[in-house]
């Protein structure tokens, strides 16, 4: 056999052993709180047709996909991202509905990345969505629950940043800039590349005090103090009243007792286009990016006829190993097996033993003499 067939592709990998039964303990953690919040679980498909993650959708870009064929010659795509396939099942079964809808998932996505830098092509992903409902309370039942969700697991050291889409909207619009430029400059924005925005505003010819105030975007983090310094900034309704709603945000996440996890980030900007509000990221020590990625898509579901508002976030599973990991979290894993011997004339009482073993929830493998010689 070749020793080519005992690996795995790059980007992919075992999970076993140890590791695995502390993967499954965080995930029934987490999926245990999210419970606690009303939401009921939901299965999307593996794959879907190709148009639920294109360009119109907004989701990750067709050369990052894994496509493939079916035999009637339809265009397939594994899933890289949940929230347009609970959006595309949420107008299938509840086009109807007028009652918020609130649902959880877990599952694996695949994202075909040629710039892997360490990353994983597959991994596990678990989330909550809640459609229908666009208050800024529903924004802060997020935040809440996307807190206590990784306070389950046994981390401590974390923070979530905020931000809101339509604040930037808002600026590029006041200044003037057509759809290609405010993509382009909101890739450099949340990459925190100031000298790219810059040279790009200026060869758009874009007219001061428009420009200063997209450039300063990328230092609008921090507390309230974030937020007053954007008020002061905006001359446009959009901008405002986005800082308005984040302000009442602050206000209800105090009543949830979570601000001191919380802070605001007005150039923190999504690569996926659905998002029309607010937007939020949460990091932790030891991983080098976002473990948990979410915000509000009030036009996604209008895309597969329901026209409903909605927000939700995902939290990358194998992010949060490697933090708690790196963190040295110590996370509780199954009982040790136990092991039971005998020969093969006294496998009746053997037998018997490890049946009583295991109605008591101890697990147990009962081996023939023969099989350890």
């Amino acid at each position: 056999m070749s020793q080519r067939l005992l690996h795995t592709p790059e980007g992919v990998k075992d999970i076993y052993g140890k590791e695995y039964a502390q993967k499954l303990h965080a995930q029934k953690q987490m999926t245990d709180c999210i419970r606690l919040y009303g939401y009921e679980d939901v299965q999307t498909p593996t794959f879907e047709f190709f148009d639920v993650f294109s360009r119109e959708i907004g989701t990750t870009p067709s050369k990052e996909l894994y496509k493939f064929f079916d035999k009637e010659g339809n265009t397939l795509a594994l899933r890289p991202d949940f929230t347009p396939s609970i959006a595309r099942c949420a107008a299938k079964y509840f086009s109807e509905e007028k009652r918020p809808l609130r649902f959880s998932y877990i599952g694996n996505t695949f994202t075909n990345t040629s710039n892997l830098q360490g990353k994983l092509k597959e991994v596990t992903q678990l989330g909550a969505e809640l459609i229908g409902d666009p208050s800024v309370e529903a924004d802060a039942e997020m935040i809440c629950m996307v807190v206590r969700t990784l306070q389950s697991t046994g981390l401590k050291r974390f923070q979530v940043a905020i931000g809101d889409a339509e604040y930037f909207k808002g600026l590029c619009e006041e200044a003037g800039l057509d759809e290609e430029t405010e993509l382009e400059l909101r890739s450099f924005i949340s990459g925190k590349n100031y000298f790219g925005a810059q040279e790009l505003l200026a060869e758009r010819r874009v007219e001061e005090p428009y420009q200063s105030r997209l450039l300063k975007v990328a230092d609008m983090f921090g507390d309230m103090g974030s937020l007053r310094q954007a008020a002061s900034m905006a001359e446009n309704a959009r901008s405002l009243e986005s800082v308005k709603r984040l302000e009442k945000l602050s206000a209800l996440l105090k009543l949830y007792g979570v601000e001191e996890y919380v802070s605001f980030d007005l150039g923190m900007l999504s690569k996926y286009r659905y998002y029309t509000g607010m937007i939020f990221k949460a990091y932790t020590y030891g991983v080098g990016e976002a473990v948990v990625k979410g915000g509000r898509y009030d036009r996604l579901l209008q895309q597969f006829g329901k026209d409903a508002p909605a927000v939700g976030f995902v939290i990358v599973v194998d992010s949060i190993m490697e933090a708690l990991s790196r963190q040295r979290v110590q996370l509780p894993v199954h009982r040790e097996i136990r092991e039971i011997i005998c020969k093969r004339e006294d496998y009746a009482q053997s037998l018997a033993q490890a049946q009583e073993l295991r109605s008591q929830g101890i697990p147990v493998v009962l081996l023939l003499q023969e099989d350890t010689e």
